[in-house]
């Protein structure tokens, strides 16, 4: 069974910075992407930053020069490097995979970031 395990949400300033894991276990198959989405109360989850099985990588324009995504393939890990936080931010952060033939979906359960002004 996949399981995606998040960690490094927390309270930060504006300004600051944060990083955030997402460590994937129970794989059996290829995985095509990884990536972060964030949701607010009432709102869309929108993607973040996505880096596929080649290391290109997606970002968000509101994300573009302050966030980071990068991932180690031997420990099925993925990171969101998180620099110049601003309130709008703030927002429950999910770690997504897919993968497999069928690109396969699964979420992580959350964690949430909080930017204070």
């Amino acid at each position: 069974q996949v399981q995606l395990v998040e960690s490094g949400g927390g309270l930060v300033q504006a300004g600051g910075s944060l990083r955030l894991s997402c460590a994937a276990s129970g794989i059996s198959f290829s995985i095509n992407r990884m990536g972060w989405y964030r949701q607010v109360p009432g709102m869309q989850r929108e993607l973040v930053a996505v880096i596929f099985r080649g290391s290109s990588t997606t970002y968000a324009d509101s994300v573009k020069g302050r966030f980071t995504i990068s991932r180690d393939n031997a420990k099925n890990t993925v990171y969101l490097q998180m620099n110049s936080l601003k309130p709008e931010d703030t927002a429950v952060y999910y770690c997504n995979l897919m993968g497999g033939l069928t690109w396969s979906n699964y979420w992580g359960q959350g964690t949430q970031v909080t930017v204070s002004s």
